[in-house]
């Protein structure tokens, strides 16, 4: 295939698996709505007799019970809409992982070269961690809040930081971009999985506190405490060795570990933000829903690191190519 070629059949891939992914949404979002909720229903306890004194006093009282509210049927559509829409979230990550080594293959290089090439390579990671996580537990719930942001990546890459390939600027030009950078996309989606974890066990959080019904197929707020402690421990070990790793970089590239340039800066901050969330989870007083903000606060300066920095300010590390 010549360059042209190449270049036409990456970025139909990407367009591709942006319609899939479109068709996954929407099925998850109808699995999301046809959810039978469990809401809290006045079912009549049986009739007492108590005796007082010689006279017989027929009592009822009522309880409060938990019941299923929907039907059957509600049931077997959202099941099948969830099986839908992950069969159409591993269609998309297939056709996603085409168009990055069709890329890739037309630069001529690693596909990391600028902002665009990060943006779509950063979203595939979002779908396989997920994916990767679905092979172990169900987490089909969890499918419309990671389609969402994997498919708002691939808009914003394919509408405002699209760029053609480019030889790589000689920073770049080191097997440490293979190291560092791979570790900081499997991190990025690991992260993005997280933060909706965390986001979700608020909500669930704030309605069990006021004893209403949570959200639909949605795990307890304290099970999905747990599936983000148990990503997060994964991660930081990883954005850890990532942080090392491009101080490592830097000496090798600019004859120097670290210089508080902005993307080093929010780097550290991010793995700040990691550390007291692990260090939160270990403490009482800050389990909970003042975990899940950390948690939260963590990806919001992972994003501020990733699109901020590389975008809208002057640095050693702004390769966005736009």
């Amino acid at each position: 295939m010549s360059a042209t070629q190449l270049a036409a059949a990456s970025n139909a891939a990407v367009y591709a698996s942006m319609v899939t992914l479109t068709f996954a949404m929407v099925s998850f979002a109808i699995s999301f709505a046809s959810g039978r909720r469990r809401v809290a229903v006045l079912e009549p306890a049986p009739i007492e007799i108590n005796s007082v004194g010689s006279t017989a006093v027929l009592t009822k009282s009522a309880v409060l019970t938990k019941s299923a509210v929907g039907t059957p049927t509600d049931d077997q559509t959202g099941r099948r809409s969830a099986n839908i829409g992950m069969s159409l979230t591993w269609l998309g990550f297939v056709l996603l992982l085409a168009g990055v080594v069709l890329r890739g293959v037309w630069a001529g290089r690693v596909p990391w070269g600028n902002m665009y090439e990060f943006s779509i390579t950063s979203a595939l990671g979002i779908l396989g961690v997920f994916l990767l996580v679905s092979l172990r537990r169900d987490v089909r719930w969890l499918g419309l809040f990671i389609v969402i942001p994997a498919l708002l990546t691939l808009g914003l890459a394919v509408t405002v930081l699209y760029t053609e390939a480019a030889q790589l600027v000689p920073a770049l030009k080191s097997y440490w971009l293979i190291i560092h950078v791979s570790a900081a996309i499997i991190c990025s989606g690991a992260f993005t999985l997280a933060a909706a974890t965390a986001g979700l066990a608020l909500v669930q959080s704030r309605a069990e506190r006021r004893g209403k019904a949570g959200l639909a197929r949605v795990p307890s707020a304290e099970k999905l405490r747990t599936l983000t402690y148990r990503v997060l421990a994964f991660a930081f070990p990883l954005w850890t060795f990532a942080v090392v790793a491009g101080a490592i970089w830097a000496e090798n590239a600019w004859g120097r570990y670290w210089g508080w340039d902005p993307k080093e800066t929010w780097a550290f901050i991010t793995w700040v933000i990691y550390a007291a969330y692990l260090h939160a989870r270990s403490t009482v007083g800050w389990r909970g829903d003042r975990a899940s903000w950390v948690a939260i606060a963590g990806w919001a300066a992972f994003m501020i690191n990733y699109f901020g920095v590389n975008i809208f300010i002057n640095s050693l590390h702004s390769y966005s190519g736009v």
